[in-house]
């Protein structure tokens, strides 16, 4: 038997711009999202962390870091009538300014829904208000409600005001009505074209079938509106009750500084949670930065657990209405509950093949 020796096989050496290029094809993904990452790891991980290290230590702003104390912040903070009262003045002013910003968004985008003319003008007007800076809707706000502006003259001049100074700037509850109407104002067009999106995308085939059976546009927008646009609805209603619990900027400059030194009120009537913490670490109160942080903290919980509920509604809203096959038995060939779950061709085919099998 005759050897045949194999010719030697040639190693193709790979040049430098290749293994350049291979790399490049490897690499340039991740250097391409990689300046996300690296400013979020700065601007985001970096002061979270930070802020833990804060929070458990007994840190001045101007003596810096202190003794260990654990959670001895957190502590002080629920102890603190100051911080409750804060709380109930944040929920006072996002109900008072929430609920009506979620009907004049649902009214307004309802008007936008229909066949309007000039519709791109009227949706572009209704954002104005979300364009413009929110230290300028205080300042302007501030005034209308000052002593001088244009509503506290005409409701002295009705009497329904006796004292000469503004009210909405001594009562709690009209300082919150104040705040609110600050938050409707700039608020309500936004989500009036988020949910003017959701009801473009219902098949209009389901209010030619509603006028068919007789409804009226009451009882469209309740029965088929509403309905189709139930996991935008609670997405805007989620994401409102988070920037609700987040105002700082118009309970800041409400009154410009004036009456409560930009802390709230006199008798910090309308002190909010983020003003409360700024004004604990930053503000003219006390040099506590370790006990702001705390409250940053507990303001993160309640966050989570507000992220937890949009998770849990938003999973169950979305989830198809159709009910879910049941489970299976299992069948053995050739029985009548195969023959049941089967065609009428199919179950004349399947008993023809019983009756040949049982001959």
């Amino acid at each position: 038997m005759a050897l045949t020796s194999a010719a030697p096989r040639t190693v193709r050496r790979i040049g430098w711009g290749q293994r350049l290029s291979r790399w490049d094809v490897k690499l340039s993904p991740y250097l391409y999202i990689s300046p996300f990452f690296v400013l979020f790891a700065i601007f985001g991980v970096f002061p979270l962390l930070f802020n833990v290290v804060v929070a458990l230590h007994d840190w001045h702003r101007r003596a810096g870091m202190g003794d260990f104390v654990g959670l001895d912040n957190f502590a002080w903070v629920l102890q603190q009538p100051l911080f409750w009262r804060s709380l109930e003045n944040t929920i006072s002013i996002f109900l008072l300014g929430g609920i009506p910003q979620l009907v004049l968004a649902l009214l307004i985008a309802a008007i936008l829904d229909q066949n309007l003319r000039a519709r791109t003008f009227w949706r572009m007007s209704v954002l104005i208000p979300f364009v413009v800076m929110p230290v300028a809707t205080s300042m302007i706000f501030g005034q209308v409600f000052g002593q001088f502006g244009i509503l506290v003259p005409n409701l002295h001049a009705l009497g329904l005001f006796t004292d000469s100074s503004s009210p909405f700037f001594q009562d709690r509850f009209l300082s919150h009505i104040a705040i609110g109407s600050m938050v409707v104002f700039r608020w309500t067009g936004y989500n009036a074209l988020i949910l003017l999106a959701a009801m473009q995308a219902v098949p209009r085939e389901l209010y030619e079938a509603a006028t068919v059976d007789g409804a009226g546009r009451a009882r469209q927008f309740f029965s088929v509106t509403i309905p189709n646009i139930r996991p935008t609805l609670i997405f805007v209603i989620l994401t409102m009750t988070i920037g609700g619990l987040e105002i700082f900027d118009e309970a800041r400059l409400f009154d410009g500084g004036g009456t409560g030194g930009g802390q709230g009120g006199t008798d910090n009537q309308w002190t909010t949670v983020m003003l409360y913490l700024f004004n604990l670490g930053f503000g003219q109160w006390q040099d506590r930065l370790g006990q702001a942080a705390a409250v940053g903290w507990i303001f993160a919980f309640i966050i989570l657990l507000i992220s937890l509920v949009n998770f849990a509604l938003t999973r169950r809203i979305s989830s198809s209405d159709a009910p879910r096959p049941r489970g299976r038995r299992r069948r053995r060939s050739g029985t009548a509950a195969d023959v049941d779950t089967q065609s009428p061709v199919a179950r004349e085919v399947a008993g023809d093949a019983m009756e040949g099998t049982t001959l």
